[in-house]
């Protein structure tokens, strides 16, 4: 007579594509704002080490560095540390380091 033959219907799988898309559609934005707050983290852990390193210029010179350049050129920071992984830029003023 009849074979009953097993599979998914048409119904079924427009159900589950409908159920993944959903669950994209929340997941996608979570992620953006994730990858924000890790390059912000990055930035901040940078502008510690770099803070440290200006109080170690200072335990090993007794005077502040003039610039963050003088950092660099005593092989304190390399020039890749001026620059944060969101691309703000270091700046350092009266013994304080600082990222804008």
């Amino acid at each position: 007579m009849f074979k009953k033959e097993s599979g998914f219907t048409l119904i079924e799988m427009l159900i589950v594509l409908m159920v993944i898309s959903v669950l994209m559609i929340l997941i996608i934005p979570n992620i953006g704002e994730k990858s924000e707050d890790v390059h912000s983290k990055g930035c901040e852990a940078l502008v510690s080490v770099v803070q440290a390193q200006v109080d170690a210029f200072l335990l090993e010179n007794g005077q502040y560095p003039s610039s963050l350049e003088e950092l660099i050129e005593m092989d304190f920071i390399t020039e890749d540390q001026l620059t944060c992984p969101n691309n703000n830029v270091l700046t350092y003023a009266n013994g304080r380091v600082d990222a804008s």
